[in-house]
């Protein structure tokens, strides 16, 4: 791969708030600029979707690597959790 193409990756950490006022901070697995972009614009609206969670904010920070699949459960446990509270 060309250097100037080449993507490199980095370890993130992610704080999910919620309009309940619940927060939670995950780690996420090592990604490529466009694999974070990815997470940020569907992945994360999809998973908030889906637990049916509106106003949740995320920041995000380069932290320690964490298994991708982790992140995806913990994120929607958050989720789903801050709905069941807000009911």
């Amino acid at each position: 791969m060309n250097p100037e193409t080449r993507q490199f990756e980095s370890p993130y950490c992610v704080r999910i708030e919620t309009e309940t006022g619940q927060s939670a901070t995950v780690p996420i697995a090592v990604l490529t600029p466009k694999q974070l972009e990815v997470f940020l614009q569907s992945e994360f609206k999809r998973l908030a979707q889906e637990a049916g969670v509106k106003g949740a904010r995320i920041h995000v920070e380069r932290a320690i690597a964490a298994d991708y699949e982790q992140v995806l459960r913990e994120v929607t446990e958050c989720l789903s959790s801050a709905k069941a509270r807000a009911a």
